[in-house]
């Protein structure tokens, strides 16, 4: 069974930093693709980031490039997405997606981003 499970959200100032984390179970978690996606309030959700199987290319949405490393631990099963910089319009429900034969939703986790 497939198990995909956020963490590492949560409330942060401007400029500051955060590290997510995705913990996968129940597929071969280094041959699947791993991404990143978010929610801001009252938008559709957008694509953020991902990081291909053996961990090669890692691909960016131009609103975080720069500010965002997504990265993957294969002997973990986890995938990492770490935030610096952070602005008020990061502010959103973040999700994991793992595409293995077909897509995987974590539940998500929270990222406040405020003075």
């Amino acid at each position: 069974q497939v198990q995909i499970v956020e963490s590492g959200g949560g409330l942060v100032q401007p400029g500051g930093s955060l590290r997510l984390s995705c913990a996968a179970s129940g597929f071969l978690f280094s041959t699947a693709t791993m991404s990143w996606y978010r929610q801001a309030p009252g938008k559709e959700r957008e694509w953020v980031a991902t990081t291909v199987s053996g961990g090669g290319a890692r691909l960016y949405a131009d609103s975080v490039k720069g500010r965002f490393t997504i990265s993957r631990d294969n002997a973990r099963n986890t995938m990492y997405l770490q935030m610096n910089s952070l602005k008020p319009e990061d502010k959103a429900l973040y999700y994991c997606r793992a595409f293995y034969g077909r897509e995987y939703w974590g539940q998500r986790t929270q990222i406040t981003v405020s003075s």
